[in-house]
């Protein structure tokens, strides 16, 4: 029997992922500029309508969300 989706309705991306087990996978996703592979994280925690926007506003700017900046 598996366990029951989180209601993640009330938690920030953050709380998602860390809920989901997907933390490294995003990291990883950004970190290498994976647009595709980002958008596809977040769409397993409930936010594949505004994933596209997201993943845009982070590759735009990593450092400002915590990321190693790019050359």
């Amino acid at each position: 029997m598996s366990s029951p989706r989180p209601d993640y309705s009330a938690m920030t991306t953050n709380e998602r992922l860390s809920v989901a087990g997907l933390m490294g996978a995003w990291d990883a996703a950004v970190e290498s500029g994976d647009r595709k592979g980002a958008i596809d994280v977040l769409g397993q925690v409930d936010m594949a309508e505004q994933a596209g926007q997201v993943v845009d506003m982070v590759l735009a700017n990593p450092g400002f969300y915590g990321f190693p900046r790019t050359p």
